[in-house]
């Protein structure tokens, strides 16, 4: 399924609205509001009769979401967000005065604070710039030495789009007993990954960007080898071993990545992310980097040709995803977003500029009516 038409009829947007915005919260296809829907109203009509039968989506979810991956689904939690997940890596770990963190300095607050936060047990975050630098990942290992236990990297920069290279990274962290944690929720969905060749301990995603799910509903890996290593801050009779049975008096963790999902599964979220993810499958991973990148490649190119606009982010394509920003001298970035949205085109302003993140459906003059509404502004 590659015809760009069908691709664009799977989004009922309304009619003159440009999405780029997927960086931010995504729309849903077609699909993923029909099984919302269709779940909302099987609720309404019989309760919770067919509940086998969403268990069992949530079990096909779990396996769309470890072959996105490349990971087993035994590896993968269903959490709520990003967020969770790497609180949970942050204060499951076992740490020790003077121990150290390296990330990025300039990330998105969720993949900054939550390791600032470990101050209190003595643990220092040290965080590296890998904008405008030519080598982030040399900078970032440099960053290392003896009492760094965690390097914590955001895939793409939540601004900029610069697509860091995970596993030069992961190598180095393995060779270095370095545990590895990625933040994927602005590529997973756009670019491909595989969790093992990269070499990454803890992954976590939000479902509502590029993904195109809905907020509520995130993926959390956690490399088997390492799983006993977190010590849970909540436990409840999801993440036990033998959860419908409910009146066993011993228990005991799952063994699985189940034993980080504390209670009742969000199973609305789940049904409309299954959805979202069948597209994606149905399409395939690569096919849609090509386009996404595509997307990012044109304008790029049409931008750096318009008056005082300065295209940030990195210059290599192999480093590009699926976000675009700019600035425009002279020009409130906000108040473009804003002239933008009520053009109908829908944006966001990040760090100073303007972020453009169109997915994969977007059409050529789809993009080109982005471009002219752009100049437009530009020139007034």
């Amino acid at each position: 399924m590659r015809d760009l038409a069908s691709l664009r009829a799977e989004f009922a947007l309304a009619p003159g609205l440009l999405y780029m915005n997927h960086a931010a919260v995504a729309p849903w296809p077609r699909r993923a509001a029909d099984a919302a829907c269709r779940f909302a109203q099987e609720n309404a009509a019989t309760g919770a009769a067919h509940y086998p039968r969403w268990l069992e989506t949530e079990q096909r979810l779990r396996q769309r979401l470890a072959r996105l991956i490349n990971a087993a689904p035994d590896d993968v939690a269903l959490l709520k967000n990003t967020s969770e997940g790497l609180s949970t890596v942050a204060f499951g770990l076992s740490w020790g005065p003077g121990d150290s963190v390296v990330g990025v300095a300039s990330d998105f607050p969720s993949n900054r604070v939550v390791w600032e936060a470990l101050a209190e047990y003595g643990v220092g975050f040290r965080g590296v710039e890998v904008n405008g630098v030519a080598d982030p990942e040399s900078a970032l290992m440099a960053a290392c030495d003896a009492s760094t236990r965690l390097l914590a990297v955001s895939w793409v920069h939540y601004v900029t789009g610069l697509t860091l290279d995970l596993e030069r990274l992961g190598e180095f962290c393995r060779q270095r007993d370095i545990l590895f944690c990625v933040d994927a929720i602005q590529g997973l969905g756009a670019l491909p990954i595989d969790v093992r060749a990269c070499r990454v301990d803890f992954l976590a995603a939000d479902g509502h960007k590029w993904l195109l799910g809905p907020e509520g509903i995130a993926v959390f890996y956690c490399r088997p080898e390492v799983r006993d290593r977190l010590r849970l801050r909540q436990i409840g009779w999801h993440s036990l071993e033998h959860p419908g049975d409910y009146d066993r008096p011993a228990w005991s963790l799952a063994t699985s990545a189940r034993r980080f999902e504390c209670g009742s599964p969000n199973l609305l979220g789940i049904h409309a992310l299954e959805a979202s993810l069948s597209l994606l499958e149905e399409i395939g991973a690569d096919w849609i980097a090509g386009r996404v990148r595509g997307n990012t490649r044109r304008l790029r190119e049409a931008c750096r040709s318009l008056p005082r606009v300065e295209v940030r982010g990195p210059e290599e394509p192999g480093r590009w995803s699926g976000i675009v920003s700019l600035r425009v001298a002279d020009r409130d970035s906000a108040r473009l977003v804003s002239r933008l949205a009520a053009a109908g085109i829908l944006c966001a302003s990040r760090g100073g500029g303007v972020r453009l993140s169109p997915h994969f459906y977007f059409q050529d003059n789809e993009i080109e009516r982005c471009l002219n509404a752009l100049c437009v502004l530009i020139a007034e």
